[in-house]
């Protein structure tokens, strides 16, 4: 289905400059779960399944204790989550999310990132997406992974091998079925376990070299943001 991308992505996402943004953003997730459902991952399994996540992206245990105390604590703060659309260099099609505890703040940087790299904050592009669980992992084989899967009877969209990874895409809400499936058939360390926007067909490869830079810069920006939650795009960088 040329989705032979989250293990590569997910590589990029976990460099050193990148870790303090990560572990930022799993905190404000894990926190507003926490405050929602309550901090037992095992009744609330919104909190689960974003502890799953941090744990996946290799986000340290202390963050996520602190997030959850905090939310034990009564703490009052609130953010707000909101969903922009855009393309980008190369008429690449861009998602972000935000979640943020100042509205105007986070629309205004969103637009300006968009406006100053290449971009058009102004596409509607959300029907090129489609919400999923992905899954990544090394040391089972697709054929191991499939009849596992199979057995259980879990719904899932498409089984694949990337690289040295095995990786599953399934329906959004199935994302604890699958994750018990597959830590059952004895998974102890994803390389991706998250809830994501990915492309309904093929991602776009960019052959040109000048517009591969203003995407991925136009990218870069959009992550230091400090209200951006999360940034989906259809390109194969």
């Amino acid at each position: 289905m040329g989705r032979a991308h989250e293990v590569r992505a997910a590589s990029m996402a976990k460099t050193a400059a990148k870790k303090s943004a990560v572990n930022g953003r799993a905190a404000k997730e894990i926190y507003m779960a926490a405050k929602a459902g309550g901090t037992d991952p095992n009744s609330n399994l919104s909190l689960r399944a974003v502890i799953d996540k941090a744990k996946s992206n290799q986000v340290p245990s202390d963050v996520i204790q602190r997030a959850l105390k905090r939310a034990e604590g009564g703490d009052a703060e609130s953010y707000t989550s909101n969903r922009y659309e855009g393309m980008g260099p190369g008429n690449i099609a861009i998602i972000v999310d935000s979640l943020t505890s100042n509205v105007n703040r986070a629309a205004a940087n969103i637009r300006e990132v968009f406006n100053k790299n290449h971009g058009n904050p102004e596409g509607k592009v959300a029907f090129l997406f489609q919400d999923a669980a992905v899954f990544a992992f090394e040391g089972f084989s697709l054929e191991e992974t499939l009849e596992n899967l199979m057995m259980n009877d879990i719904d899932v969209n498409d089984v694949v091998e990337e690289d040295t990874a095995v990786v599953v895409y399934a329906p959004f809400k199935s994302f604890s079925t699958v994750k018990h499936s597959l830590d059952e058939m004895g998974v102890k360390n994803y390389l991706v376990a998250e809830t994501k926007m990915i492309p309904t067909d093929d991602y776009i490869e960019i052959s040109n070299e000048e517009i591969q830079k203003q995407l991925q810069l136009l990218l870069d920006r959009l992550d230091e943001l400090e209200d951006v939650q999360n940034v989906y795009h259809n390109a194969a960088l």
